[in-house]
Formats: C-alpha cells, sequence, structure tokens
C-alpha cells in the first residue's frame, strides 16, 4: 500500500513540475491548519496531559492524559537539547494555560494557569525498584571497590526478597489455576456490589426528594455514625416522668388565683351615720327593742343579771369590762334613721 500513496495524488493539467512539490506550486503547508501560525514559530499539535492538574479558571480537576491542541514552539536550550513551551485552552473554560519541557530534571513545570496536583512520593518506601543515579552509574564505572560492593548488596536485597516472592508465586497458583471458577467469583462479586451500589444510589434519591436537595451524598462511615448520635435531639425525661411532674404541679397548685400580685382599687370610705351602721356592746344587744316598745324603753330597762355580773367581777378584783366584753357587732337598722337610734 505504501508504494501508491505517491501515485494517488491529483496533479491538474497546469501544474509545472519546475515550481516543485504540490503545497509549494499551491502555496500551502503539508499541515494545512495545523501550520496556520508557522510563520511565528508556532506549530499546533496534539498535547497529552503528563499528570493530573487542577485548572486556575474554573478550578476543576484535569487527569492525566487529557488531549488538547497545543500551541508548541521552542523557547530555549538545555545544552544541545531544546525546551519546548506548549500552549491551550482549558475544555470547561475560557482560561488557558502553558507547559514547558524540563529536560534536566526529566519532567515538565507549569507556568501559568493551572498547578500541580501533588501525589508524588519516594518510590523507595513502596519497594519499588529506583534507578540508579547518574552519580551512582559514574562511581559504578570507575571505582572498582564501589562496584564490588553494590553488587553485595544487591545479593543480599535478592535473598530477602525470595520468600516473599514465594508466597507471591504460590498464591496466584493457587487462585488461578481453575480460570472459570476464579473468572465466576469475580463476577458474583461484581453483582453482588452492583446491586449494593444500586440500592444505595435508591436511598440516597429518596432522602434527596424529602429535603428537596440538590448536593451529591458521600457514603456514610463509622465516625458520621457517631457524630449523629451524639447531635441526635431526645428528651431527658421520659413520658411518665413529665406526666408525674405535671400531676405534682397541678396537685401543688392552690384552687383560688393569688391576689397578691393582683391591684385592688381604693374604695373610698363611707361615714357609719350615712349607712346606718350603729355599733353596740353585748349588754346593749340583749336589749333590743321588742316589736310594741320603744327604743326610750328600752334604754330605761337595765337585765338583772348584769347588775349580779357586775358585783361578782367587783368583789373577785378581775379585769375591766372591756377585756371581757364580746367581740362587738355591727348592726345596721334599715329603719328612719332618726337620732333615738345612734
Amino acid at each position: 500500500m505504501g508504494e501508491r500513496k505517491g501515485q494517488n495524488l491529483y496533479y491538474p493539467p497546469d501544474y509545472d513540475p519546475k515550481a516543485g512539490g504540490l503545497n509549494k506550486w499551491q502555496g500551502t503547508h503539508a499541515l494545512r491548519e495545523r501550520a496556520r501560525k508557522i510563520h511565528l514559530g508556532i506549530l499546533i499539535i496534539r498535547f497529552e496531559m503528563p499528570y493530573n492538574i487542577w485548572c486556575d479558571g474554573c478550578k476543576n480537576h484535569i487527569g492525566m492524559g487529557v488531549r488538547y491542541n497545543a500551541e508548541k514552539k521552542k523557547v530555549g536550550m538545555y545544552y544541545s537539547t531544546p525546551v519546548y513551551q506548549f500552549r491551550m485552552k482549558c475544555h470547561l473554560c475560557d482560561n488557558h494555560f502553558e507547559i514547558k519541557t524540563d529536560p534536566q530534571n526529566l519532567d515538565y513545570v507549569i507556568i501559568s494557569g493551572a498547578r500541580r496536583q501533588e501525589n508524588r512520593w519516594d518510590p523507595t518506601q513502596n519497594e519499588q525498584i529506583v534507578p540508579e543515579t547518574k552519580e551512582t552509574q559514574r562511581k559504578l564505572f570507575d571505582d572498582a571497590m564501589f562496584k564490588l560492593e553494590h553488587g553485595a548488596k544487591d545479593q543480599k536485597v535478592g535473598e530477602e526478597a525470595k520468600p516473599v516472592l514465594g508466597r507471591l508465586f504460590q498464591r496466584n497458583s493457587s487462585v488461578w489455576r481453575d480460570d472459570f471458577e476464579a473468572n465466576s467469583q469475580l463476577r458474583a462479586n461484581f453483582r453482588k456490589r452492583k446491586k449494593e451500589l444500586k440500592t444505595q444510589e435508591e436511598k440516597d434519591n429518596a432522602l434527596l426528594a424529602k429535603s428537596s436537595l440538590a448536593v451529591a451524598l458521600l457514603p456514610e462511615s463509622d465516625n458520621d455514625r457517631r457524630m449523629a448520635q451524639l447531635m441526635r435531639l431526645h428528651s431527658s425525661k421520659t413520658i411518665h416522668e413529665k406526666d408525674k411532674e405535671r400531676r405534682t404541679a397541678i396537685l401543688n397548685r392552690p384552687a383560688l388565683p393569688s391576689t397578691s400580685n393582683t391591684r385592688i382599687k381604693a374604695v373610698p370610705k363611707l361615714e357609719r351615720a350615712s349607712l346606718g351602721i350603729v355599733k353596740r356592746t353585748p349588754e346593749s344587744t340583749s336589749t333590743l327593742p321588742e316589736p310594741g316598745k320603744s327604743a326610750s324603753a328600752v334604754e330605761d330597762t337595765v337585765p338583772v343579771g348584769q347588775e349580779e355580773e357586775k358585783q361578782k367581777s367587783a368583789q373577785k378584783g378581775g379585769t375591766s369590762d372591756k377585756e371581757k366584753t364580746l367581740p362587738s357587732l355591727l348592726l345596721c337598722n334599715y329603719g328612719s334613721g332618726s337620732s333615738d337610734t345612734d
């Protein structure tokens, strides 16, 4: 198929071979639109993101491997290696970010418009194979003693790793001895996990619909359950205790309302004479006018028992009459109100 490419080109009748190739004769570039800024030293290429980044414009995450149409240009040299810079537009916003190569550290450096997601670690911590540095390689080439010591260390590490490698080999052989059974178990676990995720999604959607929310719910954890139990609103007393306290308060409450806080309006003081009220002693109460008798006749009559009682009290040297008199009574005369009743 390769030999047919040159034969499939169309040469118009007015084509002059002296002008050069077809692109030169037509005044176009072989890369077409990708070379529209070639006069500025910029070439449009397909750039693949070398690591995870965060866009400074929309604050969204852009994963490693996402491809963009980037403007590539040469910005310098590191010894004999050119340094290129790439400028591209975020597919989620109008922000542009620039990345350039770093031949010294064999890496890419973000110039502007984004920041790198830091997830780098020391490969020696997770027992990865670490390539030798340039200094170590130089010592291995120049120093025979260092090379011998380095080889002895490598042999020691290999001997220590043999038991681990043996256990891994046995585990893999026991698990994958029957491919059909292992595959069936994996698919069963996958279906079970898929049902659990579907059930949890239905519960989350029901909760969001009930609370009228439109947020993404994270999976529950033990810490979340403990915090929810601590923040749960519940009464410190039971219903029976509340009913008992309510009955006790009702029994201890006075039947009549208290008048200590009520204000009583002052009533104007009235004279006894105007109301027809007469203050009489017990002696005078016994001599109330009978029907058919006048008030003057009642005043002239003195009871016999009263005189004897006075004589006995005088002989015994008792108390005065005022101390032995009964409580005074207030009698109201609703008669004519004459001066005789006073």
